[in-house]
């Protein structure tokens, strides 16, 4: 039994680093995709305007509401919303367009997604790790020792705790803006293929 118990203590111990080097990379994918996400606001905030227009317009206006977007607006929703104007009179083309869009909002919203669920995993492991050193340098009265150990262990806490908290937040908020886009494609796609049948 000891033995075994030795071999899980250095099994343990011998992840630390990965854990570390992980919630590091982590951590800076959590940055980039913060960045990501405020230049996107604020993308979308003229771009939501715009729809509106669009909606609120006749449906034989859509495409003079379209044509008026600027060219080089990159924008999945004004390039599908255009795909569809273009094959509305084929139905089973606009579904597929649909489904399409959604998957690829799962797909965006995967890398929140990973970022909520894998940064407390990390960053409790990276509390447990260093317990155990720190716990065998109190009992042996090595006190910097422990204090060191219980320093990692905090520090690993908190940066997992701060990757998870951005993925959650930009998870909630770009989920509704997924889910409001798709609702808008929809009611465009119904109208157009009502109106070409």
């Amino acid at each position: 039994m000891n033995t075994i118990s030795n071999v899980l203590f250095w099994i343990s111990n011998g992840l630390l680093v990965p854990v570390a080097v992980l919630l590091i990379l982590f951590l800076i994918q959590a940055l980039i995709l913060t960045g990501g996400f405020f230049g996107e606001y604020f993308r979308r905030r003229t771009i939501e305007k715009k729809i509106s227009s669009l909606l609120d317009a006749a449906p034989s206006d859509w495409e003079k509401e379209l044509a008026a977007f600027p060219k080089d607006v990159k924008s999945p929703l004004v390039t599908a919303a255009r795909q569809l104007l273009a094959h509305r009179s084929d139905k089973a083309w606009c579904e597929r367009l649909l489904s399409n869009f959604e998957v690829d909002a799962e797909k965006e919203l995967g890398h929140s997604r990973t970022l909520a669920k894998i940064g407390p995993m990390l960053g409790l492991m990276g509390t447990l790790i260093p317990m155990g050193p720190a716990l065998v340098g109190l009992a042996a009265g090595d006190l910097a020792s422990m204090a060191y150990n219980m320093q990692v262990a905090f520090a690993t806490t908190v940066v997992g705790l701060l990757v998870a908290a951005i993925g959650v937040a930009t998870l909630q908020v770009r989920q509704r803006w997924y889910a409001r886009e798709i609702n808008d494609l929809d009611y465009l796609s119904q109208t157009l293929t009502e109106k070409a049948h």
